[in-house]
């Protein structure tokens, strides 16, 4: 294996520095459809996703997180307030992502979640 040790990367216009990039990005994102089977129409990292019971999802991740300290976050959208996101770690090989209307779970055709944190 080989290994390249670079202090920066540029596009010839915009310069980052690399450790913005291992550090700051997403480590695993998805978006999917959560009504019916479960379908998802793109991702990174994410490999696919259990459906855990209405409004209740388990991303499964393509690389492990280090630990399960990693930050998840989300969105969807529906018709009323009161609407709650809630994307948390779980295991250090997948995310948490519910979907609730006021109290009540609810499926949702748009969903989507990214996670950031150390990758194992």
């Amino acid at each position: 294996m080989s290994t390249l040790s670079v202090s920066n990367i540029t596009d010839g216009t915009d310069t980052v520095e690399t450790g913005y990039v291992v550090n700051g990005s997403a480590k695993a994102w998805v978006n999917w459809n959560g009504t019916g089977t479960v379908a998802i129409r793109d991702s990174f990292s994410v490999s696919s996703i259990t459906d855990s019971g209405t409004g209740q999802y388990d991303p499964n991740f393509s690389s492990s997180f280090d630990n399960t300290n990693y930050v998840g976050s989300g969105a969807f959208a529906w018709g009323s307030n009161g609407n709650q996101m809630i994307a948390l770690p779980d295991t250090v090989s997948k995310g948490r992502a519910d979907t609730l209307a006021g109290n009540a779970y609810v499926d949702h055709v748009t969903i989507g979640v990214l996670y950031v944190g150390d990758l194992a």
